[in-house]
This record gives C-alpha cells, structure tokens and sequence, in this order.
C-alpha cells in the first residue's frame, strides 16, 4: 500500500518515537499531522512540533504542526478540524502520546495516576473518537497505538500497577475498536518494542545513559508500524504486535542495525 498522499495523525510526534514513525511514513510521501505539546524547546527533551515539521517535510512529505494537549476534548478536536482543512480528510491515527510513572500504589499521587490516565487512557480514547468519521472515509484506514500485549502476569502489576493498567487499557482500546470498527474497514493495532527504545524518557527516567546504550534506536518501532499500516486494513486488525515479531514475518532478522551500541547486550521493555 502506498503512503502518497495518505493524512496520518501523530500523537506526541515532536520527538522520540512519534517523530520518527512520522518521518519514516513522511519519506513515502504522507501528510503528517503533529499534534504535540511542545512549542518552545525543553534543553532535556528536544524538539518541538515545528522542528519536528520541518524534518518531515525535509524527508519528503507534508507537515502539519499542531500544538494539543491530548487531556482536553477542544484541542483534540482542533487537531482534527485543521488535518481536514489542510488535507482533506485522515487515513491513519498513530495513538503515540503516553506518560509513564513507575512507583508502587502508596507512592502513586492522585495527580500522577490522572496524568497517567487522562493521557494513556482518555486521550487515546477521545483522539480515536474524533477521527474516527473521517477514518471511516480514508483510504486503507488504520488506528495504530503505542501499548504493549496484555499479560495478566502478576510481575507486571506488582511494582508500577497504575502505569500498567493505563498502558493495558490503551491495548483494550485497540482491540475493542478492532471489532467495533470492522465492518467500516478500519484496522486497529497495538505495537510494543522487545526492547527499551533510546528515547528521552528512557533517559531522564528510566536508566540514563546506561540504559540508553542497552536500547534500541526509535527506527525499529518507525520500521514496524510501516509494515503494519502498509497491510490490508480488512486483513490485519485486532493485533498486539512486538516489533520484532513484525520484522521478522517480514524476512527481516537481523535487527544489529538498531542497537544504539553495536554488540551491546540489549535490555529488555518492561511487559515483555
């Protein structure tokens, strides 16, 4: 399936993750919308939604920069009404946004979990809401979020329990408008790294740079969620995909180029 023309929403698409499966569909020649907090830049994080634009538009595609917190119904819908304006319409939604806080139940502050919650949970709900009339009307229309397999494995809920079921619910929302949603010909996945991702959150929160030179790069999920978005929305929906298993349905095994470090032993994500 060709990504010409193809209206893609990103999530959290300023840095990281987002911003590079964007770039990836961008270089095939789609219009990204960025829709994104940051317009001015934090020294830790990087990017914002403009530089990340102008990226996206360097590697081939159109860009589309949105400012949206994803916690607020208007802006959402304000991410929606300007790709329609622009674009005509929206062929895929990437779920990408999330906040991660891994403390224990007694540690987890009301404003934590609801941040955990608002976003992972309701914002990826409400976003999928708002595109999901104009999905219906896409070309090859694909839902695609951020969430990895569910795995009902205690070890998963013992020491970060509120992060884990925002993460699940994200998986729900996936598979739920999988079946919801078939009948209009719109695909829903879920798509998780084997291994931590060099990101700025695996940085400042997780493992700083140690755990950076144990991870991959962004590539691999950008290079993942392509082969997903690129197949029949009638033929593959209703998946948690890992994105090893993703590349190597596609012959493609040997992954050495995406470790950060060449030859570093690799660390593996946490629900995998």
């Amino acid at each position: 399936m060709s990504f010409q023309n193809k209206t893609v929403v990103i999530t959290g698409a300023s840095r990281g993750i987002g911003k590079a499966m964007g770039l990836k569909l961008a270089a095939e020649g789609a219009n990204i919308v960025i829709a994104s907090k940051s317009v001015e830049e934090n020294p830790k994080l990087g990017g914002t939604i403009f530089t990340a634009a102008a990226e996206m538009e360097a590697a081939g595609g159109k860009a589309l920069a949105v400012q949206c917190d994803i916690r607020f119904e208007d802006q959402v819908q304000n991410v929606v009404d300007q790709a329609v304006a622009k674009f005509g319409g929206i062929d895929i939604l990437i779920n990408n946004a999330s906040a991660i806080n891994l403390t224990p139940t007694e540690q987890t502050e009301p404003k934590r979990f609801d941040l955990m919650y608002d976003i992972n949970v309701r914002g990826t709900f409400m976003m999928s809401r708002a595109c999901i009339p104009w999905l219906k009307k896409g070309t090859n229309a694909h839902i695609l979020n951020l969430s990895p397999p569910i795995n009902m494995d205690l070890k998963w809920f013992t020491n970060h329990l509120a992060y884990t079921i925002s993460k699940y619910d994200m998986t729900m929302i996936a598979l739920g408008l999988s079946s919801e949603l078939k009948k209009y010909n719109v695909a829903a996945n879920a798509l998780w790294p084997r291994t931590t991702i060099a990101t700025a959150a695996v940085n400042n929160l997780l493992g700083g740079e140690m755990l950076m030179k144990m991870s991959r790069t962004t590539d691999i999920l950008a290079d993942a969620a392509y082969f997903i978005l690129s197949k029949p929305s009638t033929e593959c929906t209703g998946n948690a995909f890992i994105d090893e298993a993703v590349l190597a349905a596609e012959g493609i095994t040997d992954l050495s180029k995406y470790s950060v470090v060449p030859g570093a032993q690799l660390y593996t994500d946490l629900f995998v």
